[in-house]
Formats: C-alpha cells, sequence, structure tokens
C-alpha cells in the first residue's frame, strides 16, 4: 500500500517536500531577439494555476536576448509546473511572429505581407498562428474587406476564369479575389478577364515573378491596374521580397519561411 500511495503521488511533491512552503522567483528569458506572442495565453494559463507572475511585455513587443519577458513567483511544485508549459507558450508562437515582422519591416509600407497558409494547420493550432501572425504585424487574411476567394478548383470545375466570375456576378457587396495560375490560357489574358468580370484583387499563384510582371504589365496596359489589387505567391522567401518591390505587387502571401520559423528559443531561471 505504502509504494501504490507514492506512485500515485507527485514525484514532486517528494523531491520538494523540505521546501515545499518556500517561496522562489524564476524568471523567463528570451535566447534571441525577437518579437513574443503568446502572452495572453500565458496569462490565463497563470492566473488558472494561480501563479504568482510579473509579466514585463505585451504581445507584439520587440524584445533583445537575454531580456526578462516573465517573472514568476511561487513554491518549488508552481516554478516545475510553469516550466513545463510557460515556454511552450510563447516560444514557437514568437519565432512565428518573428519571421513575421521580418518580412513587414523588409517590404516596407508599399507591400502587404499575408500569411494565408494557417488554414492548413491543425484546427487546434489555427487560432494560435493567426495571432502570431497578427503579433508580427502581418496579415492572415488577404483583405480586411468582406471578401471570398475564388481558387483553381472553382476555376477548373466551372471551365475558367470568366465562367467562374460570372457565376457570382450577382454578389456586389463583397470583394472578389480569385487566384490565377494560366492554366487556361495566358496569364495575362485570365488577369484581364478577372478585372473585366468584376475581380477585386488577382492572385499570381505561380511563385514565378515572369508571371506577375506580366499581369502587372497587362493590367497597366489596359488602363485599369489602379483599380484591382495585384498578390502574388507560392513558395516566397523572406529573403525574395527585395527582388520582388517595385514590380508592381500589393499583397505578397508568405507561408512555409514564416509558419516554419525556428523557435523563438527562452529559458527559466531560478534567482538567487
Amino acid at each position: 500500500m505504502q509504494a501504490e500511495a507514492i506512485i500515485q503521488q507527485d514525484i514532486r511533491d517528494i523531491i520538494f517536500a523540505t521546501i515545499c512552503n518556500r517561496q522562489y522567483t524564476a524568471h523567463l528569458l528570451t535566447e534571441h531577439q525577437g518579437v513574443i506572442a503568446g502572452i495572453k495565453r500565458l496569462q490565463a494559463f497563470l492566473a488558472d494555476n494561480n501563479i504568482s507572475a510579473d509579466i514585463r511585455v505585451a504581445d507584439g513587443e520587440q524584445v533583445a536576448a537575454g531580456q526578462v519577458i516573465v517573472a514568476i513567483t511561487g513554491t518549488p511544485k508552481q516554478i516545475a509546473v510553469a516550466e513545463e508549459f510557460v515556454v511552450g507558450f510563447l516560444a514557437k508562437p514568437s519565432g512565428l511572429a518573428t519571421a513575421a515582422r521580418r518580412a513587414v519591416e523588409t517590404a516596407g509600407p508599399d507591400i502587404k505581407i499575408v500569411c494565408g497558409a494557417w488554414k492548413k494547420m491543425p484546427h487546434e493550432i489555427k487560432h494560435i498562428v493567426r495571432e502570431a501572425v497578427a503579433a508580427g504585424g502581418a496579415l492572415f487574411r488577404i483583405t480586411d474587406q468582406p471578401f471570398f476567394y475564388l481558387d483553381k478548383n472553382f476555376i477548373r470545375m466551372l471551365g475558367g476564369v470568366e465562367a467562374t466570375l460570372k457565376s457570382v456576378s450577382n454578389i456586389t457587396d463583397k470583394v472578389k479575389a480569385i487566384q490565377i495560375k494560366g492554366e487556361t490560357g495566358n496569364i495575362g489574358a485570365e488577369a484581364l478577364a478577372a478585372y473585366n468580370w468584376g475581380a477585386g484583387i488577382i492572385m499570381v499563384d505561380t511563385g514565378c515573378q515572369e508571371d506577375v510582371a506580366i499581369v502587372n504589365h497587362v493590367l497597366t496596359k489596359a488602363g485599369c491596374r489602379e483599380k484591382v489589387k495585384l498578390a502574388f505567391a507560392k513558395g516566397v522567401k523572406i529573403e525574395d521580397i527585395t527582388t520582388l518591390l517595385g514590380h508592381g505587387i500589393d499583397i505578397l502571401d508568405i507561408g512555409a519561411a514564416i509558419l516554419d520559423a525556428p523557435l523563438l528559443d527562452m529559458k527559466l531561471e531560478i534567482q538567487g
């Protein structure tokens, strides 16, 4: 019975038996500079577990290497429980936010950075990814206006860009965003058809800079370039952004380069 009772006990109760009532303070520090995301969820966790914490940064804040993010005060067991979770609340989301911020700063004011690939994440973490992208200053929707997105499969099933936009011609209260890839002909002709049939955003989803240059030229020549937003996507890396500046792109969708960003590593250390 005694062995069974010990097994059922939390091992930390045994380890900390002689100091269980003492109070300690631990600092959560960053290993590298970056942008913080996940603070609100961490705050809720600490409150739910009655762990006292001095949170010193906010979501979206730039931090330096070695900066104290949170100071946690509690019993040894509370500190040990916190250590299991606090880094997990912040490290990966902050890595995403850091990558998103780098993309936004590289693009400057003329190109909006979007990370629409959050939709490909497991349902359980979609909201975490969206929050992290937003903390970095990027968008997770192609526009803030009410809109709907007509992708390549819609176009394939309906028989082309024109037919697809004709099918929604009676909808006038939402921006129509359409994905073009040059599958039904010249990509410039697809773009012009998209504009003529009411598209407000044309997404060139080929990853080929020549394609977006063609679309920009065709729309400019037709005198309608300022009346439609031009988006570009597929395999775009953050280091590619500088080569895309000045080519008429209004919206740049970056997926894996943000979502695959490394952790913003952190550590929890007891203060002497």
